[in-house]
């Protein structure tokens, strides 16, 4: 008898042609037609020895290797996030997109950047995020693989602060762990000219990328430092001039009264609920309170925003 074929035969209704070779056909151009073609090119002519150590920095990684950087999806956030200057390494792209404004500009400003960009097929997009701990993300056929972020030392977010030329002004936050409200905070605390933000290096949020999109990505330009011991780096601020200025519901005097919003000034935001920290209270030279009537409390990133719109008011600068 002859062996039974293992292969099975074409799919119905495909044409003879297999579910694989049919995959993310739609909307594909051949290479020397796509926007991004020729900065691409640019780039990989001017990597030199990069596999060497040499010009390029370092050895280059497969497009499917594994490394511990993060992803950024959906058209909005990727674009955003060029525009800032984020340090990127790779584009996904699907090669299936329907054309889009939003699709053209990141494919162009990631090959003029020198950002590879590499075009894979939906499933294998969703894949990606799914590893990366986003199953079901609405990435909109566009992932940007960026690396993690780089924190500031708290000496010198001080630094900064103290070089410029207005009065230093720092948000600090004290058991913030939703990383949406950092990036809402650092959204507030752009809008209002503070330098900087500190935060703790444990049990606080992080720059995520759910924070960098809350921010609307300005955690691409404001400077954030973590700090070993939060309470300690608040001594050292004090030390060097500056006020702190605790934000509780408890506080001692008003925050339209807070007479230090004018000096040099560390505004600390504590956790939602559980409020500033024992330790973290007793450094603050004043603890002051937000009037409200109609709730018990505000938000930790609302709160941050009031507190930083008073500062720019007493202030007399333009939010």
């Amino acid at each position: 008898m002859p062996a039974k074929k293992n292969k099975k035969g074409p799919t119905k209704g495909s044409g003879g042609k297999g579910r694989r070779s049919l995959e993310g056909k739609s909307g594909t151009l051949p290479a020397e037609q796509r926007h991004w073609y020729e900065g691409k090119q640019r780039h990989k002519a001017n990597k030199g020895t990069s596999r060497s150590g040499g010009q390029g920095g370092g050895p280059e990684r497969s497009p499917d290797r594994p490394d511990n950087s993060d992803l950024l999806i959906g058209r909005n956030p990727v674009v955003e996030a060029l525009r800032a200057g984020m340090p990127a390494t790779r584009l996904f792209l699907s090669n299936s997109l329907d054309p889009d404004e939003r699709v053209n500009e990141a494919a162009k400003s990631a090959g003029a950047q020198g950002v590879d960009v590499v075009e894979v097929t939906r499933s294998e997009l969703d894949r990606r995020c799914e590893s990366n701990g986003l199953p079901g993300a609405a990435h909109q056929g566009m992932v940007l693989q960026v690396r993690p972020y780089q924190y500031w030392a708290s000496e010198g977010l001080l630094d900064k602060a103290l070089d410029s030329e207005t009065p230093a002004l720092i948000v600090a936050l004290d058991g913030v762990t939703d990383p949406h409200n950092l990036g809402a905070i650092a959204r507030s605390a752009a809008a209002f000219g503070a330098h900087g933000l500190l935060i703790p290096e444990r049990r606080a949020a992080g720059v995520t990328m759910a924070s960098w999109k809350t921010s609307a990505g300005t955690l691409a330009k404001l400077p954030v430092a973590q700090a070993t011991n939060l309470t300690r780096a608040l001594e050292t601020y004090k030390k060097a001039g500056l006020f702190v200025a605790g934000l509780d519901a408890g506080g001692d005097t008003r925050l339209p009264d807070l007479e230090l919003a004018t000096g040099p000034l560390v505004i600390v935001v504590g956790a939602e609920g559980k409020g500033l920290s024992r330790l973290v209270r007793e450094t603050c030279d004043v603890v002051a309170s937000i009037p409200i009537s109609g709730a018990e409390s505000l938000n930790a990133s609302v709160a941050a925003g009031v507190s930083l719109y008073e500062v720019a008011r007493r202030r007399g600068t333009k939010a």
